[in-house]
């Protein structure tokens, strides 16, 4: 049929597209920095002798540092297409994110990042690394009790309340068997 005076087609989703964009620099910048340069400025991703002669560490850091990096590619991608928005708080989304493995546990994203952190730690030998996390998952958890949580049950009201009543804060529950 041809073009309709006053009639077009509609334009793409905009908001996916902005939604996608900012969070794409938001990922390199924030755990970017966090889980990427800071480790590299403490390590240099130098290796050290593995941690406590356990070899086997190195593996296990390598395994965390991909889980973590998965995982947090993932909740940006649900973050950006899902909720409309971005993990940063001056954008952010416009549904609350609670599919996927969000359903298990509230803040994988910084679980993630702590695990790319660590899995570095245990990868490299670094000892120092390692208390960097413990450091880095000290702000999260301030940062999430005092700024993260209220600001979410503002913004989502009774529908946050019943996420943080059914999914713990930092350790996934376990799932409820298929009815």
């Amino acid at each position: 049929m041809p073009d309709q005076p006053g009639r077009s087609e509609p334009p793409p989703d905009e908001g996916v597209v902005h939604s996608s964009l900012g969070s794409l620099v938001f990922l390199v910048v924030a755990p970017g920095t966090v889980a990427g340069l800071v480790p590299w400025w403490i390590t240099r991703w130098r290796l050290q002798p593995p941690l406590g002669a356990w070899a086997a560490g190195r593996a296990i850091g390598g395994v965390l540092l991909l889980v973590g990096l998965a995982v947090l590619l993932d909740s940006f991608v649900r973050f950006a297409l899902e909720g409309r928005g971005t993990p940063a708080p001056p954008f952010p989304t416009k549904r609350l994110v609670v599919s996927g493995p969000y359903r298990y546990v509230r803040n994988r994203m910084y679980l993630a990042v702590l695990s790319a952190i660590a899995g570095q730690g245990a990868l490299l030998g670094s000892r120092e690394l390692l208390g960097y996390a413990g450091l880095v998952w000290l702000a999260f958890h301030a940062f999430v009790l005092l700024y993260e949580e209220p600001t979410l049950r503002r913004r989502y009201g009774p529908q946050y309340g019943s996420y943080c009543a059914t999914v713990r804060r930092w350790l996934p529950r376990r799932p409820s068997p298929p009815v």
